[in-house]
């Protein structure tokens, strides 16, 4: 096979497309492979916006840097599975892997070290291409043109293979995405005919019980099949089935397999593949996944600035809408967090919620651009109380998984009923926060308890006890009672907004509680002990991984977590100018990390900010409340322009379900939600000459920024829709009404400005 044909092919079918499917340049600008190197964890492969699939290659099921299954450092491919998550920390899914071979009759995929181990394959980058809604690689071992792309709920592949007796396909359904920790706990497989297959695969992870059923057709009939080591079996169950379906090919003939998935039944996952495939047209489904992602991208446009920011920004405005993922069948039916199976008339359920990360800017820009969705969002959360007894930290598969800490769901749900989004029961809704904040354990329905541990800690009880949570009852103290404030001034808010005036006052008073962790004479959040004291041998530098008062970062950069009362901080440290003396020295400090923090996410530094992780992100944001705005103009645009790329290394730390990313889209359009929870964004550092948000109510909202450069940074005048702006925030509602923020920009600081 001349691979220069095939290219020709490729670029022959793409300027097709176009013609079918007129698109905007921005689908053109998009970089999937952005976030696969360093620590990103993203992955490169087909899915369409919000999509229960992602199809996409797995190299790698080992170390840290394996949660997405792919890493750009890898020379080689073990196969191709359905599901993937974005940026993660912790890994699972790769579920229903399929891998095409040629005069290869190893059984297993064998090792990244060693490829002839087993069936995996070298690749080149040269030949790996991917775009939103479609990836391509050609397999060195057999000359073998994978190209893959996606619908919402199924997969579809279309194999190039050379001449050959011996072509074979393997299904590989004991592949998972981690080795360690996630197990098959049940998988079979039918063979229906000599062109259709079907099976179930039950797996236990991070997901303590995760249910994947399938369908898939192939558009050849093979001509022999074995299950394992048996030939011509119709059907075999177990905690290790592989299915190899073998076939005899002509030069440059192409292979199809079409896959549809489910989560509650076979039949589901071949309703869905039979309402959502558009038969062996490869091309026009890649096209309708083209269509939908140019339409997605389409939210906000941007003009101006380098072509560099611009990749970077749709790229960014990409991995944004990866996440949460369409949890539910084509007929309305779903597995709940009881496990049983459910049925939606009116809404769409979805999973995947990184809530810890993800609450603090990526749903904050849902409910300016998918205020549709996050009706269905919150219902879905809301759906998780109801059936598994409590709201989720971190819903994945229809499982709680009990990771990180807070309780975010109420900050993700509070933050769209106060922007007006509120197609649900409210009432409903304040039932399951105020459960959530009391760590109410009766009813929780979850199989596995334990990993609720975090939701529902000895924390919460210490906290009514001794009105703060002891260092030395329980790990990450002074994290997990940071967040608990700001939860609790959320529900304070709610309360407000639904007349509950005792709920009100108790909420408040509990969001007050951060200020009992600061030591005044050190100058930062604190551990303190049950009797009072506080944690000895303090050093702000220090991190200790999950055994220290600090979830993920240290003093320097967990001092700063009261979104919800800055004011009340800076009045901690004695006022506007020892707060902003302190401020400056974190962003000065050297970087050293000290302690034993391993998993790596203390990245992106500047000084002791750690814009790699989540607990530092709206910092460069605070001098806007101490009347230093032009300091917000000039770290926001540091971290723009040095702290994302587009490289494949070009995120900082975890792209974490489209937070990382969220927070470019936000502070590149020059304003940023400090506190969701309030609809009040904050000014920052417009990036492009030109940013269009096209509102779902048909309104648009434009950003121009006049004198814009790269020298340009700071702000020298502002106005909303001609009226010059006295303070440097921005209510939700003048976004929403539609008009014009105009900016003017200067290579010097107007002290003056607000």
């Amino acid at each position: 096979m001349q691979f220069k044909k095939i290219l020709t092919i490729t670029i022959i079918l793409y300027i097709i497309s176009n013609v079918c499917y007129p698109q905007n340049k921005s689908i053109e600008l998009v970089d999937p492979f952005i976030g696969t190197d360093y620590h990103g964890h993203t992955f490169p492969g087909a899915s369409v916006p919000f999509g229960m699939v992602q199809l996409s290659p797995d190299t790698r099921q080992t170390g840290w840097d394996a949660c997405s299954g792919y890493h750009y450092s890898d020379n080689s491919i073990a196969g191709f599975s359905h599901t993937h998550l974005s940026g993660t920390g912790i890994g699972d899914y790769g579920d229903i892997m399929l891998m095409p071979t040629v005069n290869n009759n190893k059984k297993t995929k064998g090792n990244r070290d060693n490829p002839d181990s087993g069936f995996r394959s070298r690749f080149s980058k040269d030949f790996e291409n991917a775009t939103p809604g479609y990836y391509s690689v050609l397999l060195d071992d057999y000359n073998i043109l994978v190209e893959l792309t996606a619908t919402n709920r199924t997969g579809l592949h279309r194999y190039t293979f050379p001449k050959s007796k011996n072509a074979r396909i393997i299904l590989d359904l004991s592949h998972v995405a981690r080795k360690d920790g996630h197990n098959n706990t049940g998988l079979s497989l039918e063979i229906i005919n000599n062109s259709t297959i079907q099976g179930i695969k039950k797996t236990s992870g991070w997901a303590a019980e995760h249910f994947i059923y399938f369908y898939a057709e192939f558009s050849k009939p093979f001509k022999k099949h074995s299950i394992n080591d048996k030939e011509n079996i119709s059907f075999a169950k177990g905690k290790d089935i592989k299915g190899y379906f073998n076939f005899t090919t002509t030069k440059d003939e192409e292979i199809l397999v079409k896959v549809g998935l489910s989560a509650v039944s076979i039949e589901g996952a071949k309703a869905n593949l039979e309402s959502e495939s558009l038969g062996w047209n490869f091309d026009v489904t890649k096209e309708k996944a083209e269509k939908l992602w140019s339409d997605q991208l389409e939210k906000i446009t941007v003009e101006g600035s380098s072509k560099a920011n611009q990749t970077i920004f749709y790229t960014a405005m990409y991995h944004a809408f990866l996440a949460p993922n369409t949890y539910m069948d084509i007929d309305g039916k779903f597995r709940a967090m009881d496990r049983k199976v459910h049925e939606s008339k009116d809404f769409t359920n979805y999973t995947v919620f990184s809530l810890w990360d993800t609450y603090r800017t990526l749903h904050p820009l849902f409910t300016i651009i998918e205020q549709e969705r996050t009706n269905d969002f919150v219902r879905s959360l809301l759906n998780a109380y109801e059936t598994g007894g409590s709201l989720p930290m971190w819903a994945l598969a229809g499982n709680y998984t009990g990771t990180m800490i807070g309780y975010h769901a109420v900050s993700v749900i509070i933050d769209a009923y106060m922007k007006g989004i509120n197609n649900y029961d409210i009432e409903k809704v304040y039932e399951a926060i105020i459960h959530s904040s009391n760590y109410n354990r009766k009813g929780i329905k979850a199989k596995r308890k334990n990993a609720l541990e975090d939701l529902m800690p000895k924390a919460k009880l210490y906290n009514s006890k001794f009105g703060f949570i002891p260092a030395d009852l329980e790990n990450e103290s002074v994290s997990k009672a940071l967040e608990f404030a700001y939860n609790d001034w959320c529900i304070a808010q709610l309360a407000k907004a639904l007349g509950k005036t005792e709920d009100y006052r108790i909420y408040t008073e509990r969001s007050l509680r951060y200020k009992k962790y600061f030591d005044e004479s050190v100058g930062f959040m604190r551990g303190k002990n049950e009797n009072g004291t506080w944690v000895k041998d303090f050093n702000p530098k220090f991190s200790r991984h999950r055994r220290d008062q600090y979830t993920e970062g240290n003093a320097w950069q967990w001092t700063w977590y009261v979104p919800h009362d800055v004011l009340g901080l800076v009045d901690l440290f004695g006022g506007e100018k020892n707060f902003v003396t302190k401020l400056d020295s974190l962003f000065s400090i050297d970087s050293q990390i000290e302690g034993e923090h391993a998993s790596g996410d203390i990245s992106g530094l500047i000084g002791q900010y750690a814009h790699g992780n989540e607990p530092s992100q709206q910092i460069a944001y605070l001098y806007n409340y101490v009347g230093q705005h032009w300091k917000t103009q000039a770290l926001t645009d540091s971290i723009l322009t040095t702290l994302y790329t587009d490289q494949p290394d070009g995120l900082s730390g975890n792209e974490d379900c489209g937070q990382m990313s969220a927070w470019y889209i936000m502070s590149s359009m020059g304003f940023y939600p400090v506190c969701p929870g309030e609809t009040r964004y904050t000014i920052g550092r417009p990036l492009f000459d030109k940013t269009t948000i096209n509102l779902e109510n048909g309104k648009k909202f434009i950003i121009e920024s006049k004198n814009n450069s790269s020298m340009n940074k700071y702000i020298q005048s502002v106005k909303l829709n001609g009226i010059e702006l006295t303070i440097p925030f921005l209510d939700h509602k003048a976004i929403m009404n539609g008009g014009q923020l105009t900016f003017v920009m200067g290579n010097s600081p107007n002290y003056k400005l607000f």
